[in-house]
């Protein structure tokens, strides 16, 4: 029996996209507020994340599942090397530090990795469909945001992919083709939640850098109202901040 995993994804993963979306964080950065040095822990924390994600998929790159939704064309560690050395310095490595929601985001990609590596499938496509589903229009921002020129948003550049859109389609067909059952796919919708789960908790470490650097009266003024996730587009469910 074929099983649509892409579709349960995005459709799965609607109301937790909605609420990442919904974070003080990424209202603000949607609204254009983007604070540096909340920008680049968050930077710091990606970059052990993806750090994690990519040294696990190299190990498992010949795993029937894994393997098929392999492309090192994606890797963002790297672009978020470039950005960290921009923003610390060349002493970046002894600069960053991974916070504890980030540590925990970490330890489960590894636990799963050894333990069902059939769910990497939803983190893959948490994080990185979203990158390529949003990333433009949050470079945009965040360059504006930060009076940035041509630097500091690196990790939002897939140099590589020259077409986007059609990757998109191929990586959503690849997830199409795996070879998972029915419980097996409702398990990784299942693990994308908790994907979201620990993204928002890594925006929400942050809220406090940022609501001391605007102020509250601001931060609550631009939190007040919820919103629909503007990033979205034709690709509900996927993770598009930061992301």
């Amino acid at each position: 029996m074929t099983v649509n995993l892409a579709t349960m994804l995005k459709e799965g993963t609607k109301k937790s996209h909605s609420m990442a979306e919904n974070m003080g964080f990424i209202k603000c950065f949607l609204k254009g507020v983007v604070e540096k040095n909340s920008y680049r822990k968050l930077a710091a924390n990606l970059y052990f994340v993806y750090g994690a994600m990519e040294e696990e998929m190299e190990r498992l790159k010949d795993h029937p599942i894994v393997g098929k939704i392999y492309f090192p064309e994606l890797n963002r560690q790297p672009s978020l090397a470039k950005d960290l050395q921009f923003y610390y310095g060349a002493n970046w490595k002894n600069e960053i530090q991974i916070t504890p929601a980030g540590q925990a985001y970490v330890d489960r990609i590894h636990e799963i990795a050894n333990n069902q590596p059939e769910l990497f499938a939803a983190h893959s496509y948490t994080r990185y469909l979203g990158d390529l589903s949003g990333g433009q229009i949050l470079k945009n921002i965040a360059q504006k945001a930060m009076n940035l020129d041509g630097e500091g948003t690196a990790f939002y550049e897939f140099e590589t992919i020259s077409d986007e859109k059609a990757f998109k389609n191929m990586y959503r067909q690849a997830l199409n083709d795996l070879p998972v059952d029915e419980a097996t796919a409702e398990k990784i919708v299942d693990e994308a939640n908790d994907a979201f789960a620990m993204n928002m908790k890594m925006f929400q470490e942050l809220e406090g850098n940022l609501i001391m650097a605007i102020g509250k009266m601001l931060f609550n003024t631009l939190t007040s109202r919820r919103r629909r996730g503007s990033t979205q587009s034709d690709n509900q469910g996927e993770l598009a901040t930061q992301r």
